[in-house]
């Protein structure tokens, strides 16, 4: 099979990055696999080239272009400066695929996901969110501001370098750095015979499977564009709907205590006092996206992943991302609370 051309991805050997690799290659692509650190090539199609650069160090990202590509895909980029890098480049680049992410969103009260802490500060969006709804102000300062910061200033140059942005839900599947996942799989393995859950377990945080962010990427590479498309699974289960799906796929029973509102225990890393979904509407249509999986369907793998890494490992040495991410706000494993909870009842 001839090529269709070629493609530059930055962040290859991360979660997303793999899984975009493979749906790549296999669709004909000639792929070249960039990456910061040495190793996690593993897995890797055969006949991929990989290449090692930090996009942050001087002229790193435009030595490692080279002649350029048909297409270049980023998974890491934040913020304005990168999108700067990337324009700097176009004249190399066909168009660009870039992940961005939902955490952009604003509701009409200019709540997001950094306001969640706060009291009331919960986003309360549409159902479901459109591409077109209020995102937060571009800056510095967060995670969904930074990204927004990146949206703008690409878009703002898509006469340049057409880009189609992705904005991706709560990602799952293997080779995650802190997978959400790992809240259930770890009670199943420590025989924990009880799932509290708060906001009455109905809790929806749109997830989204890396091949389906994969299947993304492989059709904007095909469809070059000036575009904002949201990522989600075809279906956004309630938390208590994921307990259930991973008990089974662990062989476990387990009895589910729910909690009206919010509580000491019973949060969990998809917690949201209100449902966030992403509407897929958009990248149907415009692409022609189909999904490639649901979320019950692709959990054995997700959760074969995580009890291998948990294997004779403390879970803080084998997901240390996931540990600083909840750690000491969130203990995610604190028994001795659940079971004082329980008995106080």
């Amino acid at each position: 099979m001839s090529s269709r051309g070629s493609v530059f991805v930055l962040g290859a050997t991360g979660q997303i990055g793999r899984a975009a690799v493979r749906a790549l290659v296999a669709d004909g692509w000639e792929v070249r696999a960039a990456s910061r650190g040495a190793g996690g090539d593993d897995g890797l199609p055969d006949g991929v080239r990989t290449v090692r650069v930090d996009r942050d160090g001087e002229g790193e990202l435009a030595a490692a272009l080279g002649d350029g590509c048909d297409v270049l895909v980023d998974m890491v980029a934040y913020g304005a400066g990168h999108a700067r890098q990337l324009v700097g480049l176009a004249d190399r680049i066909g168009s660009a695929v870039v992940i961005s992410s939902g955490a952009v969103y604003a509701d009409a009260d200019g709540r997001s996901f950094d306001t969640q802490d706060e009291p009331d500060g919960f986003p309360r969006f549409p159902v479901p969110i459109p591409e077109s709804h209020l995102t937060v102000e571009p800056g510095p300062a967060t995670y969904g501001t930074r990204k927004v910061a990146l949206e703008r200033e690409l878009l703002a140059a898509s006469g340049a370098l057409p880009v189609t942005l992705v904005r991706a839900g709560a990602v799952h599947g293997p080779y995650s750095r802190a997978p959400r996942e790992l809240y259930f799989v770890k009670r199943a393995l420590d025989g924990r015979p009880v799932r509290i859950l708060a906001h009455g377990g109905r809790s929806r945080f749109h997830p989204v499977h890396v091949s389906n962010v994969a299947e993304l990427i492989r059709l904007a590479a095909l469809h070059p564009g000036a575009r904002v498309l949201n990522g989600g699974d075809p279906e956004a289960p309630t938390v208590a709907e994921i307990s259930r799906a991973v008990d089974e796929v662990m062989g476990v029973r387990s009895r589910l205590v729910l909690i009206e509102g919010a509580a000491e225990v019973g949060r969990t890393p998809w917690g949201v006092d209100h449902p966030v979904v992403y509407d897929m509407s958009a990248a149907e249509r415009e692409l022609g996206y189909r999904p490639v999986t649901g979320y019950a369907e692709s959990l054995p793998a997700t959760v074969e992943w995580i009890a291998g890494r948990l294997r004779n490992r403390d879970w803080r040495d084998a997901f240390p991302a996931m540990a600083k991410v909840y750690d000491p706000h969130l203990d995610l494993f604190d028994y001795a609370a659940e079971d004082a909870w329980l008995g106080n009842r």
